[in-house]
């Protein structure tokens, strides 16, 4: 609310409590969904370091109720509880692909509609919502201080939200709490006839119900500030009588591809599910994690390679030792400075350089910071040799040495060739040859 970083002191040390906004279950998830993800998901990591991985709860809700999901369920032929169960669970695999955690919740707004109502019943009580035309909306006016998070003035406000004009509204910027649904759309029975929950209410519902009317952190993309979550702040302070709904917010910036914004019909949309057909999930993350969550990201296949040759060269430097100890490096790795990646991710460039001149002890650094960014902790052979058919290379670089050996040249430099073709890199020590795909 502040705009300023400020020194995070949780309500409960031995419950600290995050919710983030998660995804509407009808696509793929693209590159922009994943940077939140991954941003949250290095904050959980981070929160567990510090506070002890079961003292702390991360919600991130599933919406699995929306007009999208209708529409794609319609134009796929199939119904909308099969659309977001296969959904859910392509996105689950696609994270965990890039080395997100599971949250400790991931609710369903479907299975929270009885609480979204006893919500609403609050409010139109409290007097701050009211029944239209089979609608429930939200009284904007009867929040003194909507807006505070958003920081627009009401005008812009409403020309943000693209408000829709109905005759039903008190005013321009109320917004649905509860919709009708027409016989042959999904909905529930109550009060207020037959239909479904508007959007914000699902968050405020999940949010309140496993994290309590105030908790510690909630945020998102920087597109949810408003509307979502200036009305999600509406919802649950006017119906729990609170002054806030959480301590601090938390909002990663926008991704950019070749500094155009990201858009089917400029061919530029990346889903994680294609990228992971041609990048391992580990490069993707680290190209998320290169930039301070809060500032913009242009996401371009340089970057990715970029990311690539980063983790190739420190897996390369940490081949062949394993990791003895697990040090405390939170203090100085830039993460407890409002998360700063980028930081932490130097802090790894400079230890793989002590390491490659002999010094062992960032072997320990290298893997601790790594697990807190989800980052290196694959064995390095595995990293640098894939998923080839090692058997095939390694009868290979044996007939080389043979006729090196032999001072059979001309074989020797034929084998190479035709792992260079491969795909292959040969790095020939003193002892031995090893070899790593490009």
């Amino acid at each position: 609310m502040s705009r300023t970083r400020e020194i995070f002191t949780p309500i409960d040390a031995a419950n600290v409590r995050m919710y983030a906004c998660g995804p509407t279950v009808y696509d793929f998830a693209h590159i922009g969904n994943a940077r939140m993800v991954v941003a949250f998901d290095v904050l959980f990591r981070t929160l567990r370091a510090t506070y002890g991985d079961a003292h702390v709860t991360y919600v991130r809700n599933i919406t699995d109720i929306d007009d999208k999901i209708m529409h794609a369920a319609a134009a796929n032929g199939e119904t909308i509880y099969d659309l977001t169960q296969r959904t859910e669970k392509q996105f689950n695999a696609d994270m965990a692909a890039i080395g997100c955690m599971m949250p400790t919740h991931t609710p369903r707004a479907t299975e929270y509609v009885p609480q979204i109502l006893e919500i609403i019943a609050v409010l139109v009580a409290k007097g701050h919502a009211y029944e239209a035309e089979g609608h429930v909306m939200f009284n904007v006016p009867s929040m003194k201080n909507y807006g505070t998070l958003s920081r627009r003035s009401m005008d812009d406000m409403i020309a943000g939200a693209r408000v829709d004009v109905a005759p039903y509204k008190r005013d321009a910027a109320d917004f649905v709490l509860w919709k009708p649904s027409a016989p042959d759309q999904p909905g529930w029975d109550s009060p207020y006839g037959h239909g479904r929950p508007g959007w914000h209410i699902e968050c405020s519902a999940m949010a309140g119900a496993l994290l309590g009317d105030v908790f510690d952190i909630h945020g998102g993309g920087i597109d949810l500030v408003f509307p979502h979550h200036e009305n999600e702040i509406a919802q649950s302070c006017c119906a729990h009588g609170t002054d806030r709904l959480a301590n601090i917010w938390v909002h990663n910036g926008f991704i950019t591809v070749n500094g155009e914004k990201m858009s089917k019909s400029l061919g530029n949309f990346f889903t994680v599910h294609d990228l992971l057909k041609d990048w391992d999930g580990e490069v993707i993350r680290y190209a998320l994690l290169s930039a301070h969550y809060r500032q913009p990201l242009d996401f371009t296949p340089e970057l990715l390679a970029q990311s690539k040759a980063a983790l190739d060269k420190t897996y390369l430097a940490l081949r062949g030792f394993s990791t003895e100890a697990a040090p405390d490096v939170l203090a100085e790795s830039g993460l407890l400075e409002d998360l700063n990646t980028h930081e932490a991710i130097t802090k790894i460039h400079g230890w793989t350089t002590a390491l490659n001149k002999h010094d062992y002890d960032a072997i320990d650094k290298i893997r601790a910071l790594g697990e807190i960014l989800g980052i290196l902790q694959k064995d390095p052979d595995e990293w640098l040799q894939g998923d080839v058919d090692a058997t095939s290379i390694e009868e290979k670089i044996s007939a080389r040495t043979t006729a090196k050996k032999s001072k059979d040249f001309k074989t020797a430099d034929a084998i190479r060739d035709e792992l260079t073709a491969m795909g292959i890199i040969l790095e020939d020590g003193a002892s031995d040859t090893t070899w790593r795909r490009a």
